[in-house]
């Protein structure tokens, strides 16, 4: 600790001696090669931006870029982006292409069409890692929780995907802390110690200060040591002599405000305007402040009180403000006529070319009453920020584009407009309210469907699924004489609204919805693939598979045979895909969900992606790839870092615990398993999603199956098998029924649901299906042939996790029967399977099964790629495939640096010095395993 001498010069930084250590130390580790984030988190005034200023000053050798949040900005996406970017872009052209082009037009460079935020997000953390190739980087980030979302996302992403780069990424931040630094490695900033806090007071007051006045300041402040500072200024000597008295309502940061709020008032009139302007002009742009306070008769000379205040200050092109609360404090507390005067004022400096946005801004707020010229500009501005990916701004210029409305139609159609776009930046909460608004005003007949759609969609992301399936109808309905397609395609979105809600349906469920779609008009030009999965999904609803079936494998064959644009593909790619299984067609669901994954990666649609990995994380299952599958679901995760909780088009469904679930049911593992069950099924009912739970309870089944606790599995499967109106996911309970049926010697109960299942195995035909159902028959009637048939058919499919519990199936018959030799070698193959699948609970099985029959089992010696973890064993098949670092980077989003830094464990774990001998060194995978089938060309 430093002290410092009354009057004397203020100490740089006082106190805070393990603060200071750990980040010294952070430093040190990235010097060293190693990446390092940390969130400084506090209320104002702690001392957060002194601890930014020390980290600087140790970074000797490194780059420093340093930006500020601005709670002016928050509205504009990429504001932060952009700053911390643009003197990086040296290193832009070291970018793959899709991601230079992304950051181009985030930033506003180029010209195109609107960026994913995933991809902006992934070309920050490549850029942050191209940059820190020359020396290391050290990224401060001040008042974070003032960022703009979009940038905040960004960040927040790149901070969670640095590992081996010699980068540094510190935030600062209020509490609570905002989403998207949630998780990551924080240091709490509390007040300083009592006797670094009476040093710092002692400096700041001067003069004579009572010692009981001195310990209530320090206690009431809590050690702020901005409060220290600056509360006792303007304080008479008497009042700190023993009269002081700190204001008792309100908190910190409001006392703070308050107190700059009188210090400001005694400054002269034009100082007090010319900081107005400066606060109303978020980019402190001083050549704008000052051509505005010129209009407004002010000179150069008024700035000179605040800068003596130390309130404010010019520094080249800006004018600062001493801290953010002291714009705060500005704004507030002018006026409404004064504040609508300071941006009329820089509205008519703002040159209409160069910067139309702000200048369209400006007017908005400068506006009393309702002005068309305005909101026609500010619709303007919305469009040109869509251009930018600029959702939540579109939604901002919309919004205050209806206020300043004078007709009351078109009002309501511009708040529809904003309502869309809030929506689908993810603020389901403003796009609610929004829509309300709009919906209060005259839509015309296509608005109003417009507006039951949004609220169908909004459903999902507002914890009201049940809503979805009747708001989605009626806008299906209205559709129809309008515009035929897009109410064909309500129809079908309704139609997968209800299988979701499934068995927690209202009035509409989805027989209902099934029949509508149905009886609805058809259009001589509803030729399209979707067209035939509505009428397929329609038909096997309400007829059964046996009437559907074959329309749904026509709707099937088509998405994969069909030159369909992206538009399409991202919109029904993953309703085919759930056909797909529903036939029990694993040939299909494997190329529909891989396709639907690699095309959400190359357009950037991450609003579809987690559901598109999600998919493929639950095919990857039933073949077996566990350690891929493993993979996939920390990629949702990652995905779901640059994304607001709770926008999911299908609410939960594509979030990381729920694949997590799955993956943990298929290892076998209980203890990872349980807490999800209970925290997803909690969530599912909260937002009334139905088929979720039959998944859970799918999930469940097969936990308890593979740990033989069959009670717990048939009860489970009972559950999730009685949802019959969610198709493929009740049918997967089935099997579980069946077998834990029969172990618990529940005879009528597995003969129905073997019946049952044979109802949809029967039309589909393929050999996943005729597999399981040999599997079923076999189990019910104990008859050999059936045992051999599923083993048959099982084997010619991707479906190696049901292969593998045929051969246990029959292998634990078998020893029943007493033929130990046969049994022994199916008991062998099961284990073998499991093992090398990582289905640890089936595994453990097959191994008491093996025992009993009569063998010494010896403990497996696991192969050196067995140590590989998840992320390792799926970079290592990616390699071996001939990806580039870049190429997998993309992939599983990660840098190339930190490729690399996996590639060398990877080397040194299986004793290897290159990527050619990475051949040799792991199994042969199937090839989609890690390059997906492409399928058919989607056009945009």
């Amino acid at each position: 600790m430093r002290t410092a001498a009354p009057g004397s010069r203020p100490p740089v930084l006082l106190g805070r001696r393990g603060e200071r250590e750990l980040l010294e130390g952070l430093i040190e580790n990235v010097r060293g090669g190693q990446s390092a984030v940390l969130v400084i988190r506090g209320e104002a005034g702690t001392g957060k931006t002194a601890l930014l200023d020390h980290c600087a000053r140790q970074a000797t050798g490194f780059r420093v870029a340093a930006i500020c949040g601005v709670e002016a900005e928050m509205e504009l996406p990429f504001a932060a982006v952009h700053q911390l970017c643009t003197p990086m872009l040296g290193r832009l052209d070291l970018l793959p292409e899709p991601q230079q082009t992304a950051l181009r037009v985030a930033l506003g460079l180029s010209p195109g069409e609107v960026p994913s935020r995933f991809l902006v997000a992934l070309a920050v953390l490549s850029l942050l890692s191209a940059v820190a190739e020359e020396r290391p980087l050290l990224c401060l980030v001040d008042d974070a929780h003032w960022l703009d979302n979009a940038s905040g996302q960004a960040l927040g992403f790149a901070a969670r995907r640095l590992l081996a780069e010699s980068v540094a990424l510190v935030f600062t931040a209020r509490e609570p802390v905002t989403r998207w630094l949630e998780g990551l490695p924080e240091l709490p900033l509390g007040g300083l110690e009592d006797q670094d806090a009476r040093a710092l007071l002692a400096w700041a007051v001067p003069g004579r200060l009572d010692e009981r006045i001195r310990d209530r300041i320090i206690v009431e402040t809590g050690g702020n040591p901005l409060a220290l500072l600056e509360l006792p200024r303007g304080m008479s000597a008497a009042e700190l002599a023993g009269g002081f008295d700190l204001p008792g309502a309100g908190g910190l940061s409001e006392q703070m405000e308050n107190h700059y709020l009188r210090r400001i008032s005694t400054l002269p009139e034009a100082t007090q305007r010319l900081l107005l302007l400066a606060a109303a002009e978020s980019a402190g742009d001083a050549a704008l402040v000052w051509g505005a306070a010129q209009q407004a008769g002010i000179g150069f000379r008024a700035l000179a009180p605040a800068v003596d205040a130390r309130l404010a200050t010019q520094t080249g092109q800006q004018i600062r403000f001493h801290h953010p609360l002291v714009r705060s404090a500005v704004y507030r507390a002018a006026a409404p006529s004064a504040r609508q005067a300071a941006h009329q004022a820089l509205a008519e400096v703002t040159d209409p070319h160069r910067d139309p946005d702000r200048r369209a801004w400006h007017r908005a707020l400068a506006a009393s009453s309702p002005d068309e010229e305005v909101a026609a500009e500010l619709e303007h501005s919305a469009g040109r920020a869509l251009t930018l990916g600029g959702l939540a701004a579109a939604a901002a210029f919309l919004e205050r584009a209806a206020e300043l409305t004078p007709d009351a139609a078109r009002r309501a159609g511009r708040a529809l407009r904003a309502a869309e776009a809030k929506h689908f930046s993810g603020d389901a909460e403003a796009a609610l309210r929004l829509l309300a608004q709009a919906e209060a005003g005259r839509l015309n007949e296509r608005e109003q469907a417009r507006a039951h759609l949004l609220r169908g969609r909004t459903a999902f992301g507002s914890s009201r699924a049940l809503d979805g399936p009747p708001l989605l109808l009626t806008a299906a309905r209205e559709l129809a004489p309008l515009d035929p397609l897009t109410s064909r395609d309500t129809y079908l979105s309704a139609l997968f609204t209800a299988i979701i809600v499934g068995r927690l349906a209202g009035e509409v469920d989805l027989v209902g919805v099934a029949r509508a779609a149905r009886a609805a008009p058809t259009s001589a030009t509803a030729a399209r693939p979707q067209d035939l999965l509505l009428d397929g999904l329609a038909l096997v609803i309400t007829e059964g598979h046996a009437a559907g079936a074959p329309l749904l494998k026509d709707a099937v064959r088509a998405f994969r045979t069909t030159d369909i644009t992206i538009t399409q593909a991202m919109g029904w790619l993953w309703p085919a895909a759930h056909a797909a299984f529903d036939l029990w067609d694993d040939e299909s669901w494997e190329e529909l969900s891989a396709r639907h994954t690699r095309l959400a990666r190359e357009v950037g649609g991450l609003y579809m992606l987690p559901l598109a990995l999600d998919t493929q994380i639950r095919f990857e299952l039933f073949a077996g790839r566990l350690t891929s599958a493993a993979s996939l679901v920390e990629q949702v995760a990652a995905v779901t870092d640059v994304t607001v909780a709770g926008t999911a088009p299908y609410g939960v469904l594509g979030l990381p615990h729920y694949s997590a679930l799955a993956l943990a049911a298929f290892q076998g593992r209980e203890a990872t398993a349980a807490p999800l069950i209970h925290a997803v099924s909690a969530q599912l009912m909260r937002r009334g999603e139905g088929m979720g739970l039959t998944m859970v309870e799918h999930a469940k089944a097969v936990l308890y199956n593979g740990l033989g606790r069959y009670p717990q599995a048939c009860e489970a499967a009972r559950s999730g098998a009685g949802q019959t109106s969610e198709l493929a996911l009740s049918n997967w309970s089935l099997p579980e029924l069946v077998e834990a049926a029969v172990r618990t010697d529940q005879h009528a109960l597995a003969e129905d649901a073997r019946a049952r299942l044979e109802q949809t195995t029967t039309p589909s035909a393929t050999d996943w299906a005729l597999g399981i159902q040999d599997r079923c028959n076999a189990l019910v009637t104990g008859a050999e042939a059936h045992y051999r048939d599923a083993i048959d058919h099982l084997g010619r499919t991707r479906m190696r996790t049901e292969h593998a519990r045929a051969h246990l199936l029959f292998g634990e018959w078998l020893r029943r029967e007493r033929r130990r030799v046969e049994a022994g070698e199916h008991l062998r193959t099961a284990h073998s399977m499991f093992v090398e699948m990582g289905m640890e609970a089936f595994a453990e099985r097959a191994r008491r099964e093996r025992r009993a029959n009569g063998e010494t089992i010896h403990k497996r010696r696991a192969g050196t790629h067995d140590e590989l973890t998840p992320q390792e064993a799926q970079i290592a098949q990616l390699a071996r495939t001939g990806l580039t670092n870049p190429e997998i980077g993309s992939q599983l989003f990660l840098s190339p640096r930190t490729v690399e830094w996996h590639l060398k464990k990877i080397f040194a774990k299986l004793a290897i010095s290159s990527r050619r001998e990475l051949l040799s060194a792991l199994p042969e995978r199937a090839r989609s395993d890690t390059r997906p089938s492409a399928g058919p060309a989607a056009h945009a």
